[in-house]
């Protein structure tokens, strides 16, 4: 076989494969834009026969779904930029600094890789509602403050930065503190992209602790009011799929920009750790 047949039939099948996992997508954003009702039929519909924005601005108008997108938002970013300081400061600790136990205690965090998020989520209800943050936004944003992958994730990133030019900045009288965020933080620009990434996608997504840590409706999130809205407009699929675009579509258009520095975090990364 001819290195060009070769190429065509790899390109041939990546671009099949790629179409495949598209299609849903694409489906999803072309219901959004039907008729109420138009989707129901038999067979469904490939593409509107008159395309329309009133599935969206019911969505905005009568439902609030502006609301719910502001707190997604507001979640998502404040977890994420409260994650990046946390996680970078302890896999920075775990990778440079020499304390008693450090390998002890760290794999101790990694075992604990293996218990499942859901377990915890009772003990945690409990301690918030004692110090009263039940029903609000910081309550929502504390599972995600750190996590054992994102130390992790630095961890091996961080080993990668020469001793040498650490030692170098404390010898001229630079603190940890001042070494921290001048020397360190640009050193990690590629795997911190990477965390923030993995950390706000987590944050938008979650539907589990805020359906149980956010009763008050006002407060709720994208994915919560995405599940309630399907319980009221169980049969209107248009406004469902509309639903989901305004959903997806935020997570998407930041996954797509920073696509590049994704792949160099994790590329990079796993090369040097």
């Amino acid at each position: 076989m001819s290195p060009r047949l070769a190429r065509a039939i790899v390109n041939g099948l990546l671009l099949g494969l790629a179409i495949l996992s598209l299609a849903p997508l694409l489906w999803m954003l072309s219901v959004s834009l039907m008729q109420p009702g138009e989707a129901a039929s038999f067979p469904p519909p490939l593409l509107p026969a008159h395309p329309t924005l009133a599935n969206y601005h019911e969505l905005f108008e009568r439902i609030g779904m502006g609301r719910y997108l502001f707190n997604s938002f507001l979640i998502a970013t404040m977890t994420t930029l409260v994650a990046l300081l946390l996680n970078t400061m302890a896999g920075y600790a775990f990778a440079k600094l020499r304390f008693a136990g450090r390998d002890r205690v760290f794999r101790t965090l990694l075992a604990a890789l293996v218990i499942p998020a859901q377990v915890t989520m009772m003990p945690l209800f409990l301690m918030l509602k004692q110090i009263g943050l039940i029903n609000t936004y910081a309550g929502a944003v504390v599972p995600g403050m750190a996590g054992i992958f994102g130390i992790f994730l630095v961890r091996q990133y961080a080993r990668s930065i020469p001793d040498e030019l650490l030692e170098a900045a404390r010898i001229d009288g630079a603190g940890e503190f001042r070494i921290f965020f001048q020397i360190v933080l640009p050193a990690l620009k590629p795997i911190l992209v990477t965390l923030a990434i993995f950390s706000f996608l987590g944050a938008w997504n979650d539907f589990m602790w805020p359906l149980i840590v956010l009763s008050d409706s006002g407060l709720q999130t994208l994915p919560v009011a995405l599940a309630s809205l399907s319980r009221e407009h169980v049969q209107d699929n248009e406004l469902m799929m509309a639903g989901s675009v305004v959903t997806v579509l935020p997570v998407l258009l930041l996954f797509l920009v920073l696509q590049r520095y994704y792949l160099q975090g994790l590329l990079v990364g796993s090369v040097k750790g």
